[in-house]
């Protein structure tokens, strides 16, 4: 509908108004569209706590028994392996490489383990989550060569020559590169090294064609080497590393042992103690670790399942105290101004 006005030159204007308030854009908008709008009376809602609690509570348990059959062993050794005469001065062993770094420990089963355990190790206070930390890296490069070397893997780019790292990077640069060798008696456990990395990352984030070159050659050496005539998308244990941790406590995957470990059993560990957490006051340790369909061994889960149901039982029942000592009269919910206009209507 349109209105005749006049402006200030006297002309005869027409105004617009706008379109009527019945249109399905006009009730989008004004959030008038059909919707469930349930009236939550007090009974519907403390049978709402209890069912949640009653349900919660005893999965919860479920969750925390299923967690306590995983078996799991943790080792540190970032102090055991360093020789006596240097536990004073640990950063001046780590960096003499004329000093062996061969270190053996013996860890015994608790439990009975089955295949497969999986074998990790864990670092602490390692901030892969800092912000120059993860953006020094390039995923063109990673996924297609070095003419993708880019700045952004700043400080860790071109070789003391002018020639680019692949792959370039303080995440590729801090490689870890301690190894871990296992034997039961005489018996040597093996240990399977092959698809530890997610498979996307395999094929999709790292090159097949692409192969490490200038990497840690130059006088800035931090951690691991790569082998220059195995393709990136082999080369599992940077694909693992490179998938940085979002806490200062991280565990990685090192590989799976494909076979039982008995109860009582002494297992010997031949550890070469290269990786340098001494000089940010990190540790090092060891994981042997089963898993169950949640995954590794984490009471986290039931814990919150079971306080979360508890304190929806607790709720439901205090809401049910106080609903009886002091009722009140329930509306009517043909007032409710949804209801209401259609009833007018």
């Amino acid at each position: 509908m349109d209105e005749a006005s006049t402006s200030a030159s006297g002309v005869a204007t027409r105004r617009a108004f706008p379109p009527a308030r019945s249109g399905v854009y006009y009730r989008f908008t004004q959030q008038n569209l059909p919707a469930w709008k349930p009236a939550m009376t007090p009974g519907c809602l403390i049978a709402t706590f209890l069912v949640i609690g009653i349900i919660f509570v005893p999965f919860g348990l479920f969750c925390l028994q299923t967690s306590n059959h995983v078996g799991e062993i943790i080792r540190r050794y970032d102090v055991d392996c360093v020789p006596n005469a240097y536990r004073g001065n640990k950063q001046s062993y780590i960096k003499d490489s004329s000093i062996s770094k061969n270190c053996t420990l013996e860890m015994k089963v608790p439990d009975h383990m089955r295949a497969p355990i999986y074998v990790y190790y864990e670092l602490e206070n390692f901030y892969q989550n800092h912000r120059r930390y993860v953006k020094s890296r390039s995923d063109k490069q990673l996924r297609f060569g070095a003419k993708y070397t880019a700045d952004s893997c700043s400080p860790v780019e071109w070789d003391d020559n002018g020639f680019p790292i692949v792959p370039c990077g303080l995440i590729a640069w801090s490689l870890f590169n301690d190894t871990y060798d296992f034997t039961h008696g005489s018996k040597e456990i093996s240990v399977n090294r092959k698809n530890i990395s997610w498979k996307s990352d395999r094929e999709h984030k790292f090159g097949k064609n692409v192969f490490p070159s200038n990497f840690q050659n130059g006088s800035f050496i931090g951690g691991g080497k790569l082998d220059p005539t195995v393709p990136l998308s082999e080369q599992e244990d940077l694909i693992v590393w490179m998938r940085t941790a979002a806490l200062p406590k991280f565990r990685k995957l090192y590989g799976v042992i494909e076979e039982d470990l008995q109860v009582d059993e002494t297992i010997s560990i031949l550890i070469t103690n290269n990786y340098n957490t001494y000089t940010f006051g990190g540790k090092k340790s060891i994981v042997l670790s089963t898993a169950s369909w949640l995954g590794g061994k984490n009471d986290f889960l039931g814990h919150a399942y079971i306080v979360t149901g508890s304190l929806s039982i607790f709720m439901s029942i205090l809401f049910a105290l106080i609903h009886v000592k002091y009722p009140r009269p329930q509306g009517d919910l043909n007032c409710l101004s949804w209801n209401r206009k259609n009833n007018n209507s």
